[in-house]
This record gives C-alpha cells, sequence and structure tokens, in this order.
C-alpha cells in the first residue's frame, strides 16, 4: 500500500518508541536490523525524520534516537504525508485529476467511504499506540 521509505519509517518510529519506553536509543545499525531494513536506507529514513523534527538523535556513549516531548503522540497519518504526500487521503480512486463531487469519476461515490475509513485507521492511530499494541502480542 505504501512505498517501502514509509514503511520502515513506521516500523522504525514503533521500535524506537518501545527502546525509549525501556531507557534505552537504539543506533542506524540495531534499528536497521529490527525492521529488516537496508543499513543506508535505514540511516535516510532516519535523517529525515529527525530533519522533520519527529525524532532526536544524539552522538556518542549513551546516544541514537529518541522520541522529544509527546512525539510518540504522532499520528499514522502525519507521517504517511511525510513521507508521501497527501495522496492516499484525498486523490481520486479511478485516479482522474478532475474528479469531485461536481465531476464525478465512476467510482466516486463508493470511493468515499474507503478514503474516510483509510482516514480514520491512519489518522485515529499514533506510534504509541502501535508500539502499545505490538508490546501486548
Amino acid at each position: 500500500m505504501f512505498k517501502k521509505e514509509t514503511e520502515y519509517a513506521l516500523r522504525a518510529l514503533v521500535y524506537i518508541w518501545q527502546q525509549n519506553k525501556l531507557g534505552r536509543r537504539p543506533g542506524i545499525v540495531e534499528t536497521a536490523e529490527e525492521i529488516i531494513a537496508p543499513q543506508p536506507f535505514t540511516a535516510k529514513i532516519l535523517q529525515r525524520l529527525v530533519k522533520s523534527g519527529i525524532i532526536s538523535s544524539q552522538k556518542g556513549k549513551g546516544g541514537g534516537f529518541f522520541f522529544g516531548d509527546q512525539k510518540a503522540d504522532i499520528t499514522l497519518k502525519e507521517i504517511i504525508v511525510l513521507m508521501e504526500g497527501n495522496k492516499i487521503f484525498n486523490s481520486c480512486g479511478f485516479g482522474m485529476k478532475q474528479c469531485s463531487d461536481e465531476n464525478p469519476c465512476p467510482i466516486h461515490n463508493q470511493y468515499i467511504g474507503i478514503r474516510a475509513a483509510i482516514d480514520k485507521v491512519f489518522g485515529g492511530n499514533t506510534i504509541r499506540d502501535l508500539a502499545n499494541k505490538e508490546q501486548e502480542e
């Protein structure tokens, strides 16, 4: 459904939050291994997440990646929009550029519900929610 970059970002953020709760700050190598992603690609993704202010990083002993104040409450939708844009949340399901209520595509009325469901799932769950659900399993 999403680009690999987005999938890795979501998985990395969940892992980092889980480790932060244990008082740890995982590094690039550990995070890449845990999310089963190439290390250089993981490094670029984490750098992008740091630049966007979602996570922070610290070099040296005791360093690694960590969440700042309430950043784990960021929604999955916000991460997806950062990584891919908002196309999945507002584009035409039929691929038309000018689809609207006034100029609907053949599946417009049916796809409205699908888009609303996608928005509800990804807008209603946070990194913290996913990390907590994963630890319960």
